[in-house]
């Protein structure tokens, strides 16, 4: 069996998954708490915090779940967007691991998770009132300009075109987000594929162990109009996330 397919099911996945997110709600909150002093007093501490949790995450993952993640293409580390296809929770971790100022724009519900979504505004997350239509994206372009006036910059700002998560091999129609702000902004967009949904369910259970896929493809420079520039990510995305599922057998967890 190659090392990018899945690790047979098993009656231990269910344990394992359980043991994983008890470890990850312990150390949340450890960290949490820990960080909290540091970002009050220094608030651009936020990422270095972030940094450290993620790697808890991803740590974890690999000894209790006997989960890894393998990086494929250069991450950016400069202003940009990131437009990756989303299949679990373990593409935000691997996503967020990997660039190294990261900021998501994500629904504004997670903002009343406790910790972790005090330290998401801290870190620049820009949270979405999908029912404003219009006015939401004019309000993230807003925050999006305002953060590139600072300093130290936006950092990578990571979106999911399709907006939600899908199972592997899903596809749903891309909105514009990801090209009307690069529209406004100038800023290249940098696509990702990937096919984690392979061994970390959209749901988060059971999850399976196995060595994961995170390809950062060519960036896509401003140019094209938001309908053509959303295709031509779409026409990036898809085929080479549908490859790395291919590559990993192709298996579908529900």
């Amino acid at each position: 069996m190659s090392r990018y397919q899945p690790r047979p099911p098993s009656i231990l996945d269910w344990p394992r998954t359980v043991v994983y997110y008890l470890y990850a709600a312990l150390a949340t909150l450890a960290l949490g708490l820990w960080g909290l002093p540091q970002v009050l007093v220094r608030p651009e501490r936020a990422h270095r915090v972030a940094s450290l949790w993620l790697g808890q995450m991803l740590g974890a993952a690999r000894l209790i779940l006997g989960v890894r993640v393998e990086y494929r293409g250069t991450p950016p580390a400069g202003d940009c967007i990131v437009a990756s296809k989303h299949q679990s929770f373990l593409d935000i971790l691997a996503l967020a691991h990997a660039c190294p100022r990261r900021a998501f724009v994500m629904k504004r519900e997670v903002l009343r998770v406790p910790i972790m979504g005090w330290f998401a505004r801290k870190v620049g997350c820009i949270p979405i009132d999908r029912a404003r239509g219009k006015e939401a994206m004019k309000q993230i372009i807003a925050e999006v300009e305002t953060a590139r006036a600072r300093p130290q910059g936006l950092g990578q700002l990571i979106i999911y075109p399709e907006g939600t998560r899908t199972r592997p091999g899903q596809k749903l129609p891309y909105k514009h987000g990801a090209s009307t702000i690069q529209r406004a902004t100038g800023l290249p967009i940098h696509p990702v594929a990937v096919n984690c949904g392979l061994f970390w369910p959209r749901r988060g259970f059971p999850i399976r162990g196995g060595t994961a896929v995170v390809e950062f493809l060519a960036p896509l420079h401003a140019g094209p109009r938001s309908a053509a520039a959303t295709e031509l990510l779409e026409e990036r995305i898809e085929p080479a996330s549908d490859r790395l599922l291919a590559e990993a057998g192709g298996l579908t967890v529900r």
